[in-house]
């Protein structure tokens, strides 16, 4: 069983083979949107440095930076030119040389599941890549998609080629690329894009080799649900069994995105928090069992923005914030929260984060759930922070609980 698995070993192991998960004090902030092609984007985030700093973020996590044959980056093909639909490579490198001076770390969003071909091979479809750096033939591309390469380790990512990881020289070619972008162009962090898409030794591999300070996998999986009304099931112990599955057989090198926290949390807020605290007193998602490498989130660039795939009820934003920003794991803002929805929204979810640093929240902080109720949630983390979200009112005993934020159905207190 992964959560059975010891923080500090694995800790340790991560740091002797390079991908080092940090002291666990990093908040992220996710970059950009769905839309953000179209505004002129590496140039449009260098003037927002000086505040991404300033509010306490340790990485940004950047859209996909290589050419792309669509303009959002995920549809990637030659993965060494940095000329993308987001800018220059000339404007890229002045983007994290800000973000350097400001002690901000640049996250890649690493798309290596699928490459779209730039030379029709021997069956017609596009699955070759001939004249640039990285040049494969069909042998680089899965069986199931097309190439003339072994089957799929993964699941299939339908409609364009799949890198067939198990080729030696594909792995090669994709370990200097990724040590590329971390010596030459200054990415510091990972994000791996569709980690269900190949099998996770190969995340093991590149992140031993290529040696990312943090690296984070995009494992989603969907939720159990139950029959006959498609209703959220209260336990949701298998959805975040497989999370930390995927996490264990990366050795522990590769943190994942908390699917399974924002699953619960956003069905939550409508009047069920009870759902926040599992059968063990716990918190239900992969927070619960192993926080250190649960990458909490509210909201991204699929499940958000103008995609909308799986979105969080917008008047219950603040409420998650005031979850995520006081729990442990490790905790992503989105930039449509941050900067396009208002002042007040930048500043509250600024205001938690002050509050998670100045008490010293850290990703391993150990939860006391008060209260979990329809309407109302309560916890002390590290006993020097107090919270609660919800309808009902309530507030700590003992007058050294000082009120520290509250918001719409939201408020904080430490000592």
């Amino acid at each position: 069983m992964g959560q059975m698995v010891s923080d500090g070993v694995v800790q340790e192991q991560a740091a002797r083979n390079g991908g080092i998960i940090k002291n666990g004090r990093e908040i992220l902030f996710q970059a950009f949107n769905w839309e953000s092609h179209k505004h002129n984007w590496w140039s449009n985030l260098e003037g927002r440095v000086a505040d991404i700093a300033k509010s306490g973020f340790t990485t940004a996590w950047l859209p996909p930076p290589t050419q792309s044959l669509s303009p959002e980056g995920y549809l990637p093909q030659n993965l060494y030119s940095l000329d993308s639909c987001y800018g220059s490579l000339e404007r890229l490198n002045a983007l994290i040389q800000n973000m350097n001076d400001h002690n901000i770390r640049a996250m890649a969003d690493i798309v290596i599941n699928h490459r779209v071909g730039t030379t029709q091979g021997s069956n017609g479809m596009y699955n070759r890549y001939d004249g640039i750096p990285i040049a494969w033939d069909e042998h680089a591309v899965t069986s199931c998609s097309g190439g003339k390469g072994n089957k799929s380790t993964g699941d299939n990512f339908d409609g364009v080629p799949n890198i067939d990881h198990t080729q030696p020289f594909v792995r090669k070619d994709i370990i200097e690329w990724l040590i590329w972008l971390r010596e030459t162009i200054g990415f510091q962090d990972f994000r791996f894009d569709f980690t269900k898409g190949y099998a996770s030794k190969f995340v093991k591999e590149y992140i031993e080799e290529s040696k990312p300070l943090f690296a984070v996998g995009e494992y989603w999986d969907s939720c159990e649900y139950s029959a006959p009304d498609n209703r959220l099931s209260y336990n949701q112990d298998s959805h975040r069994q497989r999370i930390i599955n995927w996490i264990d057989s990366t050795g522990g090198l590769c943190a994942a995105f908390d699917f399974t926290t924002k699953g619960i949390l956003q069905e939550a807020v409508k009047g069920e928090l009870w759902r926040l605290r599992d059968p063990e007193e716990k918190p239900p998602g992969v927070m619960g069992w192993w926080p250190s490498r649960s990458v909490t989130f509210i909201e991204n660039h699929d499940t958000g923005s103008t995609q909308g795939h799986w979105p969080f009820p917008s008047d219950h934003v603040m409420e998650g914030y005031a979850y995520i920003l006081t729990h442990p794991g490790i905790p992503t803002v989105f930039y449509d929260h941050f900067y396009d929805w208002g002042d007040s929204f930048h500043d509250e979810i600024k205001k938690l984060m002050e509050i998670r640093k100045c008490q010293d929240i850290h990703s391993r902080s150990a939860v006391k759930i008060m209260e979990a109720s329809s309407n109302l949630y309560s916890a002390i983390i590290d006993d020097k922070l107090c919270m609660k979200i919800g309808e009902e009112s309530w507030c700590p005993t003992g007058p050294e609980w000082k009120l520290a934020a509250c918001g719409d159905r939201y408020a904080v207190w430490h000592k």
